[in-house]
């Protein structure tokens, strides 16, 4: 079975972002600052997901809006390379 971006991203937000809301209760343009992200968790999640993706996050996505919701982070891991799996 194959995970979606989405669901692999929503899966490390659980684990890593410590957000105050229900992480598979949000919509995937959900604001994450809004249920709780921190500046802090933020860069604990870029770090996870860059193990988790094998990649690194360029200068240019270093930025609020790229972790703003899962739809965003999705599009930002889409535009570095990372496939669907399956």
């Amino acid at each position: 079975m194959s995970l979606s971006i989405q669901h692999r991203v929503r899966a490390l937000l659980s684990d890593n972002a410590h957000l105050q809301a229900d992480v598979g209760k949000l919509a995937d343009n959900a604001d994450l600052y809004a249920a709780g992200l921190t500046s802090h968790a933020t860069v604990n999640l870029m770090l996870a997901l860059e193990q988790a993706f094998d990649i690194e996050f360029p200068e240019r996505l270093l930025r609020r809006g790229t972790f703003a919701s899962v739809s965003a982070i999705a599009a930002a891991l889409t535009e570095i390379g990372v496939k669907e799996e399956g």
